[in-house]
């Protein structure tokens, strides 16, 4: 997301690091700020420039400077930290799913989400999944894709919301698994890329961006997902079983939830997050019991 196109559109982008994008606002100016030009104030974030007002009318001596390691985090702070830390985790999980047993209670199985049916309630599967997989090159493919999209995506919302919008895109493609597959077995974290592929598409329309590239990455993984579906339906077989529930589930998530971003990241309508994204869960925990109505 920093093609040279986005530079037409600086809102984006901070006004004193023009190279450097950002979601967050000053809260007196409203002015765009990376993580270096950020004030830490009881409410909220202020610029360099407001601060030097706020001392000059105050009259208050300028307060003393954070230690060095901390204005070095805040420097740094663009790092896809939680980015290299879910890599790390999934090739951690990925390793000990070696272990025989270990994977088998990693994967998602919806049945043993309901103790109406199987005496067994296993919620965890839900997103454990998203740790476990088939093979090395399930993984890695998972996990580049992840890297590619988590080094635009992360810096541009910030730690926390990148994560929530992993776990919501996981949770998503484990919600539709569980409605339209329920007798499947299903392991990776493709649930989730592609809720970072659906937030990548709508944020980047939203801010103007070319979406052309994304949107053709996009199609061509659809394909994919659809291929062995279309190979099976004409009489055919399949040589991999693609999970297009848990595709199809993450990119609608990813969607929403890129779109709850984009339309409340001004500082009037950035309280509505944390609401609109426990909404979202709700939403999503309550379609779990379908299930129940429909097999019970």
């Amino acid at each position: 997301m920093s093609a040279p196109e986005l530079r037409n559109n600086p809102d984006n982008f901070c006004y004193r690091h023009p190279d450097r994008q950002s979601f967050v606002l000053c809260q007196r100016c409203l002015r765009t700020i990376c993580a270096e030009c950020q004030t830490p104030m009881p409410v909220g974030v202020i610029c360099p420039e407001c601060l030097r007002d706020q001392q000059k009318n105050s009259g208050a001596p300028r307060p003393r400077r954070p230690p060095r390691v901390l204005r070095a985090v805040r420097a740094d702070d663009s790092r896809p930290l939680v980015t290299y830390g879910i890599i790390a985790l999934t090739f951690f999980s990925f390793v000990v799913g070696f272990i025989p047993g270990v994977g088998s209670l990693l994967a998602l199985l919806p049945p043993l989400l309901y103790p109406e049916f199987t005496g067994t309630f296993q919620p965890w599967r839900l997103f454990t999944v998203l740790l476990v997989h088939s093979g090395f090159w399930h993984v890695g493919l998972n996990m580049l894709a992840l890297w590619m999209l988590g080094r635009s995506l992360e810096p541009m919302l910030g730690r926390a919301r990148f994560l929530w919008l992993y776990l919501l895109g996981g949770l998503g493609g484990s919600v539709a698994v569980v409605l339209f597959g329920f007798t499947s077995t299903v392991v990776g974290a493709s649930g989730a890329i592609f809720g970072l592929f659906g937030a990548l598409l709508v944020i980047g329309r939203h801010i103007g961006a070319n979406i052309t590239g994304i949107a053709v990455v996009l199609g061509i993984n659809l394909v994919i997902t659809f291929l062995p579906l279309l190979t099976t339906a004409f009489g055919g077989s399949a040589a991999v079983q693609v999970s297009w529930q848990a595709h199809v589930g993450g990119l609608a998530v990813g969607a929403l939830v890129g779109s709850i971003f984009a339309r409340t990241r001004t500082l009037t309508r950035r309280s509505w997050q944390p609401w609109l994204l426990g909404g979202t869960a709700a939403g999503l925990f309550a379609l779990l019991a379908l299930p129940l109505a429909i097999y019970g």
